[in-house]
This record gives structure tokens, C-alpha cells and sequence, in this order.
């Protein structure tokens, strides 16, 4: 029997078990193992749902008033949804458990009522008086009060000024649209034609929030105001001023070319039934924007953008909602590595291996081969081949999904994948950004100034590197071992050095947090061959160590984006257990007390069906503002953790072979 018998100091105050059982451990790897097979698509892909807040199934529903196209039964099943999420504090959150948000409130608030609930119930008395505590509708936030705005409820001097001559600044003048963000360019595109043109909601039922405002909004001047986050937001603030005296003056000719631009940007891209861009935000403005036109909507351009906003709708039971986006790429390739480490063996004749088959077939059949993205902007000499995160969005390929996925198609040991694997090593080599680390889709996307400007109140207009993305590019290259490399791995390395918070920690930008941070890294270090007395690593372990919880698991707050202590929650979660788990055994801590106690949690808290129940949210689209729950998570990640430390147990060497 392999068990590990941990010691304990009589100042120890975590609830340890004595031992792991071999038994117990198979069998809980083994229902894992069978409860995640049988999600597999018959083409061999795996897609889990993606839950954000209210702030999404409420612009659905107001997208569909706005355009006059409600379909009723719809809207009264997203609106139990919206019921079921309010908080105990009379709004709605941002993240399960959350503080209330007052845009999200606003949103879902004005979505109810556009439902048909009645503005004297008791959900909605307590939403409105929540509202008007925190300030009221005009202390919304940018993207709220252009939703108002479309809808009459504020005037359009309550939004910042976006020229839609953006479209056509040369990308040497420092605001142009990119140096912004994939999402922020897909997102713009079809909002400064709204802005343009400045249209009325048709909103047949008359459907308005102004008991949501403390002042009237016509009284209203203080729209842009601060606390702002440096100097720059001051000043942006008076070249907004200016602007409104400007922008009316622009020629109309010259408006009209910018129009022009912005449709042909926004139908290059349109991305099929996926959708511009494949996200929500991006997917609604385009319907608007082509609305505004006056294209009617069966036209192609139209009815393309309509279907793919209707294809993230979610239904269950009498509630519906709607994702932000999809995940099939990335839940496929996290899906397959905990496969694959499932297996027995490498020869593993049993269900795995005909599973990873179809999974890689289908992987390699949506890398970008032949479409020069966004990104080749600052590349324009680089070949694609990366991988999105959705299931096609071809002009926005992200080098973390083409790391995890090119991971998992190079451990397979398939020839089928080696070109693949080759493409995508050129790809991610070629993204790398100056300062040796890698943002998620673009180049150096790092001009900071821009989140200063009013319309990024968000704080989210840029991609610039993160340690957790650098370390999966690193864990990549490390894992293939091309000598030719290493210079570029070393960049990277001496990146995620600095980044290292003071605690020992890294900050997590795509998931919570600074465990999923931490995680990422130490498996990039290992991979490349730094030891585990490294003290980067040790100080990685230590951090850990400290934040584990008296159950044995681990938890973390999506409070900790907004200044709450790192690493911290009120309840153990078993994604975030299983990514602590793995950094501690890519560190060389197999056999440390704390990874027993570890996998005996979630050997305690798997169900009968082989899965793991989780309601906090464990990702982040933007930290402070859009949080997100994957819902293949809990699925995931405590089947790798399990079946790793299984595998680590059987080995003449505890050390972590792959990056992943």
C-alpha cells in the first residue's frame, strides 16, 4: 500500500489525515475519470458552460428590447435567473458571495423591470434602495451609462467621447485602435457607430429607470469625475471637454469614411455564427451597429451576428441565462491532460486513449494556419499557428490556450501532431513581448497611459504580460526542449523573477489568483530545469504552505483582485485545492504533509457521480469589474491533481516531467 505518513508540530493547527490509501485514491481517480469521459462529445471535444454575473442576461434582455425582438418566454426564464443571483445586500454581486456592484444592479434592475416586474415588489424595492445608497444610476460605470444612454435614460453628454474617426488614427498617434486590447478593439469597433449616431432603443414598452437616480439626470455634470488613478485621468478629462466641442464639427465626410471603417473592420471579423470577436459585449454591439445602419436583419452581416449572440443562451430547467462567452478549446485541452494523466500507462489501451485521439483530431483541426490575426499587427512577418479559445475565432488566436493545447498534443506522442506542435512553438516564440514575458493575445500591449482615458474607467483596455500566461508559454517551450529555445525561456524566467510578489506569490490575471498564479509558475520553473531549492521556489512553497486551510484544501477570495489578503477564502475549493496541490508537486513537495492532507480533501469531498461541487467563481475576464466561473473546473483540476499524485507515487522520481 503507498501511503505517506505526515509529521506534525504540536503548533500545527490543520485537521491532517495519517495516510493516503492506495485503494481510495484509485477509486476516486477512477470515478473522476469516468464522470469527465462521459462529457466527451461525440467528436471527441469537451465544453463545460461559462457563468458570469448579471450583467450579461441582463443586456440580452434589453439588447432584445432595444431592437424590438422580444421573445417573451425567454426573457421571463432569464429573469428568474436574475432573481435567484440578487444578493442579501439588495443588488447583485460581480462573483458569488460578492459585495454588490451598483453597474450590474443597475442593469439587472432595469432588466426586470423590462421583464414586467413590478417596480413595488419586494426584490425591486430592495434593489432600488441599495442603488440610490451607493450614489444612485449616475455613478454607474462607462459601459452602464451607454446602455442608459441608448435607452433615453441619460443624456449622451453622460458618456465619454469616442470619435468614430478612431478608426482611422495611423497607429503611430499613441490612441489608436491597436494599442488597445483585442477585446477593447472588438468591443469599439461597433460602439463608436452607436456613438455616431446616437440611436433611441424602439423599447415598445416604454421602459424606463429614472427612480434609479438620485439627481435628474439633465441636472446631472459630474459624469467623469474621479477618484482617478493617476495625474493622466485628469488630464484625459479636459481633452474630453475638448472633444465635445470638436466633435461635432468633423467633417461629414470624413465621419462617413470612419463609418465605413469600422463596418469593414467589424465584418472582417465577424467570425461566422461565433460571433466578432466570440464575445457577448463585442456580438450585441455589432446587432446594434448594424441596426443603426438600417441593414435589415436578414441580411447576412445581420442575421450571422443575431444567431451567434443567441447561441450563448443556457438553459435549465425554468431558468435561462446567457455566457459571456464559450470555452471549448480550453476546456478540451484541460480536459485532456487530466485524461491523460488519468491513464494508466502512456500505452493505455482502455477508453483513454481512443478519447485523446478524437480530442487531438479535433484540436488540431481549429489551429490557425492560414489567418493572420490582430496580432500580426505588431508580427507581420510571424506565421500563425495558435490556438482560440472558443470554438472558432480564427483573427484572435491566445498563446495560453496554444501553449496548454500544444502541450497536450506533444505528450500524446502522436506524429499526427508534430506539425501542429511545430507551428504553434514558432507562433508562441514569435509573441514573446520585450520585456520577456507574454500577454495573452497581443505584442507589448503595454501603453498604460490608455487606462487613463474616461472610457476605461474599467481599467481593462490593455493585454499586457502576465506572469501566469508567460508561464504556461514557458512550460511549453520547456516541455519540447528545442535547444534553440533556451534564450527565450531564460528572458521569460528572469520575468517571472520580478514579478514574484513579496510573499512569495504571483498574481494570477486569468484565474483566482494568486494560487492559480503561484501554480502556473512553479510548474514553468520545474519544467525549465530550475531545482526545488531554488529560492524563487522555496520562497513559492512557503506561501502555499502558509494559506493552506485547517480542512487541508485551499481557497481564495475573488476579493483578493480588489486588495483582499492573497490566498484566502471562507471555504476550501476544490479547483483552487488542486492547483496548490499541483505547484507543490511541481516544486518537489509529493511527499510534504500538507499535499497529503491536500488530496485527502478532495479524496473527502468528491460526490458519488465522481465530481466535485463548486459555486465561488474561480476566473477573471477583468479583475475589479468581470469575474467568471468555469464550470469544468471542478472537474479538471482535482482529477489532474489526483491522478498526478498517484502517478508521482508509482515513479522512481518524484519530479514532474511535463509543464502542464
Amino acid at each position: 500500500m503507498d501511503c505517506v505518513e505526515p509529521t506534525l508540530t504540536p503548533a500545527d493547527p490543520l485537521v491532517a489525515p495519517d495516510w493516503v490509501a492506495e485503494p481510495d485514491l484509485d477509486r476516486a481517480v477512477a470515478s473522476a475519470k469516468a464522470a469527465l469521459a462521459e462529457r466527451q462529445a461525440d467528436d471527441g471535444h469537451w465544453v463545460f458552460e461559462l457563468e458570469a454575473d448579471a450583467t450579461i442576461p441582463a443586456e440580452y434582455i434589453l439588447l432584445e428590447h432595444f431592437l424590438d425582438r422580444i421573445d417573451a418566454p425567454l426573457q421571463q426564464r432569464l429573469g428568474r435567473y436574475l432573481r435567484r443571483i440578487q444578493g442579501v445586500h439588495g443588488g447583485w454581486p460581480l462573483y458569488h458571495g460578492g459585495r454588490m456592484d451598483l453597474s450590474a444592479s443597475v442593469k439587472a434592475y432595469f432588466a426586470l423591470k423590462a421583464v414586467g416586474d413590478d417596480p413595488e415588489a419586494a426584490h425591486m424595492r430592495r434593489a432600488r434602495a441599495a442603488i440610490l445608497a451607493m450614489g444612485g444610476a449616475e455613478r454607474a460605470n462607462v459601459f452602464t451609462r451607454f446602455q442608459l444612454a441608448l435607452f433615453g435614460q441619460i443624456p449622451w453628454r453622460g458618456t465619454p467621447v469616442m470619435p468614430v474617426e478612431l478608426m482611422l488614427m495611423p497607429r503611430w498617434f499613441f490612441f489608436n485602435i491597436w494599442n488597445m486590447s483585442y477585446w477593447s478593439r472588438v468591443v469599439v469597433a461597433p460602439l463608436l457607430v452607436l456613438a455616431a449616431h446616437r440611436p433611441q432603443a424602439r423599447n415598445p414598452h416604454g421602459v424606463a429607470v429614472r427612480e434609479l437616480f438620485v439627481r435628474d439626470p439633465e441636472t446631472v455634470r459630474d459624469w467623469t469625475r474621479g477618484p482617478y488613478r493617476s495625474v493622466w485621468g485628469r488630464v484625459f478629462k479636459l481633452v474630453d471637454a475638448v472633444l465635445r466641442v470638436t466633435d461635432p464639427l468633423s467633417p461629414r465626410l470624413l465621419r462617413r469614411l470612419a463609418i465605413r471603417r469600422a463596418r469593414r473592420f467589424v465584418e472582417e471579423r465577424l467570425n461566422g455564427e461565433d460571433g466578432l470577436g466570440a464575445i457577448y459585449p463585442a456580438m450585441a454591439n455589432s446587432v446594434m451597429m448594424y441596426d443603426v445602419l438600417g441593414i435589415a436583419a436578414s441580411e447576412p452581416g445581420p442575421d450571422l451576428a443575431w444567431r451567434s449572440v443567441r447561441k450563448l443562451l443556457v438553459h435549465h430547467g425554468e431558468e435561462s441565462y446567457c455566457q459571456p462567452c464559450m470555452s471549448p478549446i480550453w476546456d478540451t485541452g484541460l480536459a485532456g491532460h487530466a485524461m491523460i494523466e488519468a491513464a494508466i500507462s502512456e500505452a493505455d489501451s482502455g477508453p483513454t486513449a481512443p478519447g485523446l485521439s478524437a480530442a487531438s483530431a479535433w484540436l488540431r483541426d481549429r489551429q490557425v494556419l492560414d489567418v493572420k490575426g490582430d496580432w500580426a499587427v505588431q508580427r507581420p512577418d510571424l506565421a500563425p499557428g495558435g490556438w482560440a479559445f472558443q470554438y472558432r475565432n480564427d483573427h484572435y488566436p491566445d498563446v495560453d490556450d496554444t501553449a496548454v493545447v500544444a502541450m497536450l498534443l506533444h505528450r500524446l506522442a502522436d506524429p499526427a501532431n508534430d506539425e501542429a506542435v511545430e507551428r504553434a512553438r514558432i507562433w508562441v516564440l514569435g509573441m514573446q513581448s520585450g520585456n520577456g514575458g507574454w500577454g495573452a493575445f497581443d505584442v507589448d500591449n503595454n501603453h498604460d497611459v490608455l487606462n487613463h482615458i474616461p472610457f476605461a474607467d474599467h481599467g481593462a483596455l490593455l493585454d499586457p504580460p502576465t506572469a501566469d500566461v508567460a508561464a504556461r508559454c514557458i512550460s511549453f517551450l520547456a516541455q519540447l526542449g528545442n535547444p534553440a529555445d533556451r534564450p527565450a525561456i531564460a528572458r521569460g524566467i528572469a520575468y517571472l523573477r520580478r514579478e514574484q510578489e513579496a510573499d512569495g506569490s504571483w498574481f494570477g490575471r486569468w484565474g483566482t489568483n494568486y494560487i492559480y498564479g503561484t501554480w502556473s509558475v512553479l510548474c514553468a520553473l520545474n519544467v525549465a530545469g530550475l531545482g526545488a531549492d531554488d529560492a524563487t521556489v522555496r520562497r513559492a512553497v512557503a506561501w502555499l504552505l502558509s494559506v493552506q486551510r485547517a480542512d487541508g484544501g485551499w481557497g481564495e477570495d475573488c476579493a483578493s483582485f480588489e486588495g483582499a489578503t492573497p490566498g484566502r477564502y471562507t471555504q476550501s475549493l476544490p479547483s483552487q485545492t488542486a492547483w496548490a496541490l499541483l505547484g507543490l508537486m511541481a516544486a518537489g513537495e509529493r511527499d510534504h504533509p500538507a499535499t497529503v492532507r491536500g488530496i485527502d480533501y478532495l479524496i473527502r469531498t468528491q460526490d458519488a457521480a465522481g465530481e466535485w461541487q463548486e459555486l465561488p467563481y474561480n476566473a477573471v475576464g477583468f479583475p475589479k469589474v468581470f469575474y467568471l466561473r468555469y464550470h469544468g473546473y471542478r472537474m479538471f483540476f482535482p482529477l489532474l491533481a489526483l491522478a498526478r499524485f498517484r502517478n508521482l507515487g508509482q515513479a522512481n522520481s518524484r519530479r514532474v516531467a511535463y509543464g502542464f
